[in-house]
């Protein structure tokens, strides 16, 4: 298994992850998750803000990395790539988190053009 293969279990952990900092806490009602979630405030709805995002960015992800490995394009181009988007993406996380929304912004935007480099390198294949 490749390490971009390895990249997409990674990526599609990330909301999960996310969402256990957006519940932890000593009160976390388990009979209505999603109802605490709505009221939550502070860095814990901006965690969950960011678990909703993964599950936004991890479809086109993991299509990239399967798209560019069948296309035939050049192994340690996809892997690095998906290491890339990966790391951006966590580091996404700590900025959403941190209440930094200039740096998360500009992450999320290289994070996507991991993405979109993915296709490209297939095309190119």
């Amino acid at each position: 298994m490749t390490l971009a293969f390895w990249m997409i279990l990674a990526g599609a952990m990330l909301p999960y992850l996310t969402v256990a900092v957006a519940k932890y806490r000593a009160d976390y009602d388990n009979a209505a998750p999603r109802a605490q979630l709505a009221a939550a405030d502070g860095f814990r709805l901006r965690a969950y803000w960011a678990h909703l995002n993964h599950f936004e960015a991890f479809p086109p992800f993991a299509a990239g990395v399967v798209i560019a490995h069948l296309a035939g394009a050049a192994q340690g181009r996809i892997d690095a790539l998906a290491v890339a988007f990966v790391l951006l993406r966590v580091a996404y996380t700590a900025l959403y988190i941190a209440d930094r929304p200039t740096a998360r912004s500009l992450v999320w935007i290289a994070a996507l053009a991991c993405i979109v480099a993915l296709f490209v390198v297939a095309a190119l294949a």
